[in-house]
């Protein structure tokens, strides 16, 4: 297990490596490397069942399929590797916590502009709803990258069922402080306000690959809430 989890370490240091180094070209190769074990250090923490390093694993398994269509990859890969530094499951303000800490820690590396992009990028992640974008000459292709980036984030709703059952038993592990009566009720109020989405997912892409299995698991997931 340990040597798994050090060789997740290190494929996603290397991912973080290339895209941060892309981006900037006076950051040092140890200066990713104290970003990035800073990074792991909070993956790893123990109030951690599915927002792990194994979930960016995922979502970079994501990302490797539809880079080609992002217009930003090196951006949307760094918002996909901090959206969830911060994560704390008795508070509600982890996405503004995960996006300010993303900003503090790329301020040295990158302009203004794309940290406020970053952070934006990690602030709709809370929602799953696109801003507006003030530069109206990119607003279309950031437009495509948030919905990018928001479709992989919610990827593991269109799931097989066996791998959506893992990550719904992951997510009750994270809230073992709340009783069972009361997971149940939020948890099916979350659920049920997702299929009250016209679509789950923004992208033809997702749409049409995960969206009817994704409420078909949502639905099933809401059936056994009401049975337990």
């Amino acid at each position: 297990m340990m040597d798994d989890l050090s060789q997740l370490n290190t494929e996603l240091g290397t991912i973080f490596t290339q895209h941060l180094s892309a981006m900037s070209s006076h950051i040092t190769l140890e200066q990713v490397s104290i970003l990035w074990q800073d990074i792991a250090m909070r993956y790893n923490e123990p109030q951690r069942a599915y927002h792990t390093l194994q979930h960016i694993q995922q979502l970079f398994g994501q990302f490797d399929q539809v880079k080609a269509n992002l217009h930003e990859p090196h951006i949307i890969a760094l918002a996909l590797l901090y959206h969830d530094v911060i994560y704390e499951p008795t508070r509600s303000d982890n996405e503004l916590k995960s996006a300010e800490y993303a900003v503090e820690s790329l301020i040295g590396y990158l302009n203004a502009e794309q940290c406020q992009h970053i952070y934006a990028l990690i602030m709709m992640t809370a929602s799953h709803q696109i801003d507006k974008w003030s530069n109206e000459t990119k607003e279309r292709e950031k437009y495509s990258d948030a919905a990018y980036l928001l479709d992989m984030d919610l990827s593991i709703l269109g799931s097989s069922w066996s791998e959506y059952e893992h990550y719904a038993h992951a997510v009750r592990q994270e809230y073992a402080h709340v009783s069972d009566d009361d997971y149940r009720v939020g948890r099916m109020a979350v659920l049920k306000e997702l299929l009250a989405h016209p679509t789950l997912y923004l992208t033809d892409y997702y749409y049409e690959r995960l969206e009817k299995q994704a409420r078909k698991n949502i639905e099933h997931e809401i059936t056994l809430l009401h049975a337990s």
